[in-house]
């Protein structure tokens, strides 16, 4: 099921962040009264009533010659293009100004839904300010304030409106998809998978012009590949900022059922590839990590060195398979597939209740779990309740007694006993008689 896109913009300081934080009903974004303080696209997943979308918060866009104001009027862009829906917030205190101009003009450039969200409308002498901006010349105009939570309910239903439930085209398929940063090697792998130059592959990073779904048979079976698309040319559009490709990898790892994370070997791992690896992680994905361009690295014999390299920079995800291969000369491309089908069959694995309750009762006697001024956690009872990625509930005395290091613990006693390589896998502790 695809979710829509909705993006907030507007120049620095006109409440942004809070509306994103309003949405999303969690402090995501930071909020500090200086204009321009959000310097990147911010990323959530919202919900209202029946629907979900995806939420973007932009930089503010102005005028002057700060050092940030071309990036993020860029990135504001890129956000514009994506979007099912813009949110163009503007100051009710202050009315309308050269840069809200600025804005508006992009806005109407992209041909998206623009609702306007005159925001901090706390009392009904504001309210009256609200007409002044219809000369920006767009068609629907909601008085807010972020702040008090005002206004939203009706700002909610209004970006809504017309989305509508779009059911998955390959719903019954496995879909994984191929995310990375730019020119770490997605595209040739696409082909290389596919066996065919389905997608413009190029040593410029970021030509791929869209995300691209893949149907294709292996070992007679059908699947889905979802190829993240680098970002297209357009105007000052900058193909070689890494984080100008998020989105896209966002959109296409919350349709995903596996998702493949590419590594390029020959400029070893940055900062960049475990925040990409963060966002599958962060959406209970499972994970193959795809380390490409072997055939760059000079001493093949390296591959214990580099795969202790992997290991140590990705240690929130130590359960994640290491595949090394050349998408170019599809060397060891056929060791891939088999680990995207296991991965997938541990994310899906049903664990019997019996054996769950005796692997833990069994670490529990093993380790017992610390005591906290004079209490000690109780475990009474285990289940999986879920997968995708799997989920196990613990009835326990208090779950105010669990200790991080402890339910480390009782994880890795999981993975010890049931084979859940490349999938995350979800602990909920419920208090004995919890609903």
């Amino acid at each position: 099921m695809k979710k829509p896109t909705v993006a907030l913009v507007g120049r620095p300081n006109v409440g942004k962040s809070t509306l994103f934080n309003r949405i999303a009903g969690k402090k995501i974004s930071i909020i500090e009264d200086i204009p321009g303080i959000t310097r990147d696209r911010i990323y959530a997943d919202a919900s209202y009533r029946d629907y979900k979308f995806h939420l973007i918060d932009t930089g503010g866009i102005d005028l002057s010659n700060e050092k940030f104001n071309d990036e993020i009027k860029v990135q504001a862009e890129i956000a514009i293009s994506e979007a099912d829906v813009v949110v163009f917030i503007l100051d009710g205190k202050e009315g309308i100004t050269s840069n809200d101009l600025v804005v508006r003009d992009m806005l109407r450039k992209s041909n998206k839904k623009v609702i306007v969200a005159v925001n901090k409308i706390d009392n009904q002498k504001r309210m009256e300010n609200i007409y002044d901006f219809y000369e920006l010349g767009f068609d629907n105009y909601i008085p807010i304030s972020a702040e008090h939570n005002i206004g939203i309910g009706e700002l909610l239903d209004e970006i809504v409106r017309d989305f509508y439930t779009v059911e998955e085209e390959y719903e019954d398929l496995l879909k994984f998809c191929v995310i990375g940063r730019p020119n770490v090697g997605k595209s040739s792998l696409v082909n290389a998978l596919l066996n065919e130059d389905r997608v413009i592959v190029s040593d410029q990073a970021g030509t791929t012009r869209d995300s691209v779904d893949t149907v294709f048979t292996y070992d007679k079976q059908d699947y889905v590949l979802i190829d993240t698309a680098g970002m297209r040319k357009k105007g000052k559009i900058y193909e070689n900022v890494e984080k100008y490709s998020l989105i896209r990898s966002m959109k296409a790892i919350d349709r995903s059922d596996v998702c493949l994370i590419v590594i390029n070997a020959e400029e070893g791992i940055i900062e960049h590839d475990k925040h990409i690896a963060g966002y599958a992680i962060e959406s209970g994905k499972a994970v193959v990590l795809v380390v490409n361009k072997w055939d760059t690295v000079e001493n093949k014999n390296d591959i214990r060195k580099f795969r202790d390299e992997v290991k140590n920079n990705f240690q929130f995800m130590p359960y994640a398979p290491i595949v090394f291969l050349s998408a170019l000369t599809k060397k060891r491309i056929h060791t891939l597939m088999p680990e995207v089908l296991k991965a997938y069959e541990n994310s899906t694995k049903e664990i019997k209740t019996s054996l769950l309750n005796n692997v833990i009762m069994d670490a529990v006697s093993l380790n017992p779990p610390p005591s906290y001024k004079g209490k000690r956690l109780k475990i009474y009872f285990v289940s999986q309740t879920g997968n995708k990625p799997p989920k196990f509930t613990f009835n326990v005395n208090s779950k105010g007694l669990i200790h991080f290091s402890y339910e480390r613990y009782i994880e890795n006693k999981l993975r010890e006993n049931f084979d859940l390589t490349g999938t995350p896998i979800i602990l909920q502790w419920k208090n004995k008689g919890e609903e």
